[in-house]
């Protein structure tokens, strides 16, 4: 039996529920009764407090064990029951003139004391509640770090909805803690990647780029989150290669420690004649069996419009290749030199002989 179950009725559990139990239930009740997707309700902000604070304790297996045992007032008073009315104990289940940061249960079964801790009592120094919006963020971060990258702001509320790893920045932290309990240290700035992919000839010859971005701020009179746009430029250097970042510092959503940190990851477009490996490029000729056992002549462009004319007399091996140094892409950090330009020759070989063809190639061979 457990001393009672008030934070399991607020996430509508029984006390027998799993972790797993619990984490679905708050991530479903949190995500419904957010104050980012409950503007100006009072009722939803504060459920959002309440599942927030039960799955602050249910979700740890210590605070879990003693509330179990003693129930929520022993854990906010952190030592036995307060004593009787008059007898100058610090703990009180005052209403709205007590101390903020409160677990409210008014509204719920059982009851609706709003138990308060004021000073430490026999057992030390009581429980005091996070912020509900540090919690939910916590929970965040602990779903990606555990293999859910997709339970971000973004992924859960949709493209357009409040942004990734809110940390409730822009307005004033409620006091949620007490002196005996120190308080967290500000998370880090998250931040973002976001994919950038060129074409091949804008990463030959450098390019200059802009990018319109929508970013969550808040505002700083109303307090209140909203959209803003924000264009971004940047220089792409010559020979930059795939994987390559390019770092914005503070240009994405406000969060707690300031504002998300951007970085473009270069990708590159398919091209239709050249691929890339490193600094040098590579070309295909396909050519007819006739050709290659013969002779042929073609005419190659290479990727900064040079023109190289090929002329083999036979026979040209399957596989086989031709390098031309200095004729690549430039190294991003030698401008001035060039990786190599290889052509490879693909020989293309009939899919049929006819009994006449096979007897002639029997003779020629």
């Amino acid at each position: 039996m457990v001393a009672e179950t008030k934070l399991y009725d607020v996430l509508g559990l029984k006390p027998s529920c799993t972790v797993d139990d619990i984490k679905k239930a708050y991530k479903k009740m949190a995500l419904k009764h957010h104050p980012d997707r409950n503007a100006g309700s009072t009722d939803s902000a504060e459920k959002f407090k309440e599942v927030s604070q039960a799955y602050e304790i249910l979700s740890d297996p210590e605070k879990r064990k003693i509330y179990d045992q003693y129930g929520l007032e022993f854990m906010l008073r952190g030592g036995p029951p307060p004593p009787e009315p008059g007898s100058g104990g610090g703990f009180s289940s005052a209403g709205p003139g007590g101390m903020p940061g409160g677990f409210d249960f008014g509204g719920m079964p059982g009851g609706g004391a709003r138990y308060e801790f004021s000073s430490g009592g026999p057992g030390g120094a009581g429980f005091s509640f996070s912020n509900p919006e540090s919690i939910f963020s916590e929970f965040l971060r602990g779903q990606a770090g555990m293999g859910g990258g997709g339970d971000s702001f973004e992924d859960l509320f949709g493209a357009g909805g409040i942004p990734r790893a809110r940390q409730n920045s822009g307005r004033p932290r409620p006091a949620y803690t007490s002196e005996a309990r120190p308080r967290a240290q500000t998370p880090e700035v998250t931040t973002v990647e976001r994919p950038l992919d060129l074409t091949l000839e804008e990463l030959y010859n450098g390019t200059h780029k802009k990018m319109s971005i929508k970013r969550k701020i808040f505002d700083k009179v109303t307090g209140k989150r909203t959209t803003q746009d924000k264009i971004l430029e940047m220089d792409i250097k010559p020979g930059l290669k795939k994987g390559s970042k390019i770092k914005f510092k503070g240009v994405g959503d406000q969060e707690e420690g300031g504002q998300q940190d951007l970085h473009l990851i270069i990708g590159e477009k398919a091209h239709p004649l050249f691929t890339r490996d490193g600094d040098d490029i590579h070309h295909t000729v396909d050519l007819e069996l006739k050709e290659a056992l013969t002779g042929w002549k073609r005419t190659v462009t290479t990727i900064d419009g040079k023109n190289i004319k090929l002329d083999k007399a036979g026979p040209t091996q399957p596989g086989s290749k031709d390098v031309y140094p200095n004729l690549g892409m430039p190294l991003s950090k030698k401008p001035d030199q060039r990786g190599n330009f290889i052509i490879t020759y693909n020989v293309k070989f009939p899919t049929t002989l006819t009994a006449d063809q096979k007897a002639k190639l029997r003779q020629i061979l």
